[in-house]
């Protein structure tokens, strides 16, 4: 267990003995899901956070006109649910979706609330994640609001360049905002 890509994960913000590594991993769930396979539907109620040891997803929304809109990919060690529905026991508004076929564990959301309650190590862990999501979800928009799509598109393939092999060019269009077409004049 000591070599656990979640305890690595963990151990990235605290650190941890075998026995609580132990305690919080009996806490989530192994499964498996295809590539075009749902994790989340918009309309359903959420109470699952993902994080994916295998594989690659994306959350988006479709439009009144159902064009979708690609808000976050998760690859490798990126945690993904429709946090506004996981948080506050609503209906989703976004879904999540797998583009490769995926090895993920999930945790529920009474027993994320119970491991945070029972160990000030994981809520300082869950903590630092959050404030690190609403950190990349503000540079995210800022960077839709006042950048280019060149600037955007230059930004995502330094911060992310492997995504670029694994994600069709239509989806990385979606995700920065622009039509395929434009996408294909960055990509020269």
């Amino acid at each position: 267990m000591n070599s656990h890509p979640l305890r690595q994960h963990i151990e990235e913000i605290i650190p941890l003995t075998d026995e609580e590594f132990a305690y919080i991993f009996g806490h989530f769930t192994t499964i498996y899901r295809r590539r075009h396979q749902y994790l989340v539907q918009e309309g359903e109620l959420v109470n699952k956070e993902f994080w994916v040891v295998k594989g690659c997803l994306k959350s988006c929304f479709f439009d009144k006109e159902g064009k979708e809109h690609i808000l976050q990919f998760a690859m490798e060690n990126w945690w993904v649910t429709d946090y506004e529905a996981f948080n506050n026991r609503v209906e989703a508004t976004v879904s999540v979706d797998c583009i490769e076929d995926c090895e993920l564990l999930y945790i529920s959301y009474e027993d994320r609330e119970k491991l945070s309650s029972e160990m000030h190590k994981m809520e300082r862990f869950w903590a630092k994640k959050t404030k690190l999501g609403y950190i990349a979800l503000q540079n995210r928009i800022l960077s839709l609001l006042k950048d280019p799509a060149k600037v955007r598109f230059e930004k995502l393939l330094k911060q992310y360049p492997l995504l670029f092999q694994r994600v069709p060019k239509k989806m990385i269009a979606s995700y920065l905002g622009v039509s395929r077409e434009t996408l294909s004049r960055l990509y020269t």
